[in-house]
Order: structure tokens, then C-alpha cells, then sequence
């Protein structure tokens, strides 16, 4: 079974990337070049993105590598020259790079990562770092949107099954986590990330059991202190009662059922009638766990009919971010040992030079950011930053407990109408600086 691992990540790239990378060779096209990596433009979904992915792609780039088996692998395919298979034999990342920090908000057009090395190395990555931070930003950034629906109470992700492969499993359970949910059913990303998990039961366990009682039962014995029963495998009122009943029985010995779980109907009726049967039978103390379906918008609804719900897990909808399901990123040369490059394309046209962005805050809130040319002084906080020099961090791995206070820090400094859910609302100003707008109108000009 064949899976992407540090030995043959490399070979993770779009074909066009190795066919241009061998003409840059036999070109004689070797000097230094900066890309941009970027999302255009924003989902109509979406008022902000949570910039995630940036130590996935750090360890990449300190590791990749073309094995002997991924150049035999070139040479069978009688496309490429023996000096660019023995050139990608030798092949190391030696460039820099600068990335606003995970866990940071961005908007469109701003550069999330900048990478600066010879053209070929710049070039080869391109591939695997689209995909390893527009993926993980588009997760993050749909966490952080049922952050805010889910108005303090906690979430668990559940999404590893409808995820759209094992390692988008993986990297969408750390994402969440960043975007703030409170853990993983991930057991997997409990073991690489330390994130905490949490887990109940599936409708096969009660069906096991001759009676949905004897399934409660068994497994509050098992469990005695984090049991949460799933109660609508049958009637959910009834398996209310008899959870109940499991519960006292419980707390009788000194344990405590910690939860009851609703997968499926009318969620909001569900959850009022199950805290009324949970409540007179004096349990007030077994909260309500919802899942099916869920997103920030069903969330939203759910609480602003007054379900009494504690928390939730959400699934498919935050794995795959169902209503904004892609992010229209791109890595694109912007300069090069002969100067600022950019792109005319209609529709498609890109800001040319190193950049820089600039955040400006007012009492604590974002005001607007600007993008300017690297080394131009703004008003505000530079946001890009510094992660590798010379093909190697700069720092240590960052914790992820640090990623997730910072979005929770930059969602909370963002206005308000950007915090709503399901509202068209003004968007966000991102600004060119001067500097930036005169580099624009000169390419423009020699383009012409």
C-alpha cells in the first residue's frame, strides 16, 4: 500500500513542475526567484481565513528529497536528461521563506507564505505546498466559523471518516483544533498532535445488546466516569428514561454518565424534550451532546431557538467544508534575478515584487491591512515573518496550543459584522501601500 511519506513527498508534484524544472536547467536559468503563495479571493462564504498548513510545509521543505527509486522511477518515463535526473539526485531546499503565522487571519491577495530560493527549488515545491496549506487554511478556517456559532460551548471534530483521505484526516483534526474545537475523535491525532479526545458510542454497540438498556448499562460499567450514551438508536424519549435510570445508578456508585447523544430528527424539539426527562428524573447534571450534520449555520439556528444543547460534534460539513468546499490559492513568481514579475491575465492579474502586509488596528480591532513592497515602511504590524533562512527553520516546531491562542486573539480582534455567521456583510479593506501601487502601474507600463 503506497502512502506519502518523507521518501517520496517529492515526487507529490504536478508533472509540468519537473518538465519546466528541466528546461530551467538546460536554460541555464538558476538564479534566485520569489513566489507568493496566496488566495485570490475569498468564498462568498467566507469574511476571513485562518492561515494554517505553515509546519507541515516547513518539514517539507527541510526534508524533501528525490530517492534513488523516484529517479529510476523519471528515467523509465524517457522524457528527462541524464544532467537534470543527476541535478534532482543532488536536490536540496536551500531558499527562505517568510509566512504570517498559523492561527493569524488573512484576506485575499495577501501572500500566507513567500518563498525565495533558486528558481528550480522555488519552482518544484509549488505542488505540494498548495496543497498542504489550502487545504489545512480551509479547515481552520471553517472551525473557526462554528467557533463563533457555537457561542462558548464546546465541539468535538468528528470528521475523520468523510474526510477526503487519511492524511486529510489527520491535518483537518489539527486544523480544527487551531480553529477552536475542543477536541478529535481522531485517535490518530490524539497520538502526532496531543489533541484531546473524546469519543461516545455507534448505534452497532446498542444494537449488540438484546435490550437498549443492557447497552447503556454495559457501558457505563466500562466507563463510569466519561459515558455518553446515544439514546435514539430506537425512540429517543424512551432512551432518555432509561439513560436516566443508568445515570442514577451511576452516580449510586460514585460515577457520573457524563453525557447523552442525539444523532438524528428534529434536533431543537429532541434536546428540549430529553433535558425535561433528564432534569425530572434528576439528572441535571448529564448534559445534551448533539451531532448529525452539523455546521455553523445549524448550530446558529439550534441556539437561537433556545435547544439546550452543551455541545456538538460536527463531521462531514467541517472536513470537508461543505459550503466553501475550495480556496482559490495559487503560488505565483513575482520576481526574479531580473526584477518584479507579474501576471496580466484577465481576471487572474498579480501584484509583483516581495511583499509585505501590514495590519492596522484601532483600540485592539483590525481596521484594514495593507500589501506593500518588502521593506517599505506602513502603518500597523508586519504579519509575514521570518520561518526559514538557508533551507532551515529559524525556530523550533511552534506548539499548536500557541496557533490556537492566536486565532482566537485575531477572531476576536476583527470587527464585528466579519464574526456573523450567515450575513452579507462589507468586506474587509485590504489596501495597497504607495510603494506597491507604483511598482503596479510601472510593470503595467513596461508590459505595454
Amino acid at each position: 500500500m503506497a502512502w506519502v511519506v518523507d521518501d517520496n513527498a517529492a515526487m507529490l508534484t504536478d508533472l509540468y513542475e519537473l518538465t519546466m524544472a528541466a528546461s530551467y536547467l538546460a536554460q541555464g536559468l538558476a538564479g534566485p526567484a520569489t513566489f507568493d503563495l496566496f488566495v485570490r479571493r475569498l468564498p462568498e462564504e467566507r469574511n476571513f481565513l485562518v492561515v494554517c498548513g505553515v509546519e507541515e510545509a516547513l518539514d517539507y521543505l527541510e526534508r524533501v528529497r528525490f530517492t534513488g527509486e523516484a529517479i529510476s522511477y523519471l528515467r523509465s518515463l524517457a522524457m528527462f536528461q541524464e544532467p537534470f535526473l543527476e541535478y534532482l539526485a543532488r536536490f536540496r531546499f536551500t531558499g527562505d521563506a517568510w509566512a504570517i503565522p498559523e492561527g493569524e487571519v488573512a484576506f485575499g491577495q495577501e501572500p500566507l507564505l513567500r518563498v525565495t530560493a533558486p528558481l528550480i527549488e522555488a519552482q518544484v515545491v509549488e505542488t505540494f505546498l498548495l496543497n498542504c496549506m489550502t487545504y489545512q487554511t480551509m479547515v481552520a478556517s471553517k472551525a473557526a466559523r462554528v467557533t463563533l456559532a457555537c457561542s462558548g460551548r464546546p465541539y468535538i471534530d468528528f470528521s475523520p471518516r468523510r474526510d477526503h483521505g487519511a492524511d486529510a484526516a489527520l491535518r483537518a483534526a489539527k486544523a480544527a483544533w487551531i480553529g477552536g474545537a475542543a477536541g478529535t475523535s481522531n485517535v490518530l491525532a490524539g497520538q502526532v498532535y496531543g489533541l484531546p479526545l473524546s469519543g461516545t458510542m455507534a448505534h452497532s454497540y446498542v444494537l449488540s445488546f438484546e435490550h437498549e438498556i443492557d447497552a447503556f448499562r454495559a457501558y457505563a460499567s466500562d466507563f463510569p466516569e466519561s459515558a455518553v450514551l446515544l439514546i435514539d438508536t430506537y425512540d429517543t424519549a424512551e432512551g432518555a428514561r432509561k439513560a436516566a435510570v443508568v445515570a442514577n445508578e451511576v452516580r449510586a456508585r460514585g460515577g457520573r454518565v457524563q453525557a447523552v447523544r442525539l444523532d438524528s430528527g428534529d434536533l431543537g424539539a429532541l434536546a428540549k424534550e430529553v433535558r425535561h426527562v433528564l432534569d425530572a428524573a434528576g439528572c441535571a447534571d448529564v448534559q445534551i451532546f448533539a451531532s448529525g450534520d452539523l455546521d455553523e449555520y445549524r448550530i446558529s439556528e439550534l441556539l437561537a431557538d433556545g435547544a439546550p444543547i452543551d455541545a456538538f460534534g460536527v463531521g462531514t460539513r467541517l472536513g470537508t467544508s461543505e459550503d466553501a468546499s475550495s480556496l482559490s490559492s495559487v503560488y505565483k513568481l513575482v520576481e526574479d534575478a531580473s526584477g518584479p514579475k507579474m501576471k496580466l491575465s484577465e481576471g487572474k492579474v498579480t501584484l509583483p515584487g516581495r511583499k509585505q502586509v501590514w495590519r492596522v488596528e484601532r483600540d485592539g480591532v483590525a481596521e484594514h491591512d495593507i500589501i506593500a513592497v518588502d521593506g517599505e515602511k506602513c502603518e500597523g504590524r508586519m504579519l509575514l515573518e521570518p520561518v526559514m533562512h538557508g533551507g532551515r527553520r529559524v525556530r523550533g516546531h511552534e506548539a499548536l496550543d500557541v496557533a490556537r491562542a492566536r486565532r482566537a486573539a485575531a477572531v476576536a480582534g476583527l470587527p464585528a459584522r466579519l464574526r456573523t455567521i450567515g450575513e452579507s456583510v462589507e468586506p474587509y479593506e485590504v489596501r495597497l501601500s504607495g510603494g506597491l501601487e507604483r511598482l503596479l502601474a510601472a510593470e503595467r507600463d513596461a508590459a505595454h
